[in-house]
């Protein structure tokens, strides 16, 4: 089965720099396959294990993202991944 789900980014700098390593870190936490698609520019789908895949997809502020999942885990991974990005990687701003 896959789970994927829409959504968009708000992070001042995308999914870039210290947001893309947290995404990259939380993704390499489970064992499912995950890939995100960059749907504003139509980058992707790329490992969302990979940090250059993360980096190459260009999610800049705004951008609406489909995160995809497909394994045992892949409810918690979409739900921990969207979370990350709900909260802007834990940042205020």
């Amino acid at each position: 089965m896959t789970t994927s789900k829409e959504i968009v980014v708000q992070h001042k700098v995308g999914l870039h720099a210290r947001p893309a390593a947290m995404f990259v870190k939380t993704a390499n936490q489970f064992t499912s396959n995950i890939t995100v698609e960059n749907l504003c520019n139509q980058t992707g789908p790329v490992n969302a294990k990979s940090i250059l895949g993360i980096l190459s997809s260009g999610v800049e502020m705004n951008h609406q993202i489909q995160i995809t999942t497909e394994g045992e885990d892949e409810e918690e991974a979409l739900a921990a991944l969207c979370e990350l990005i709900e909260t802007n990687f834990g940042e205020r701003d």
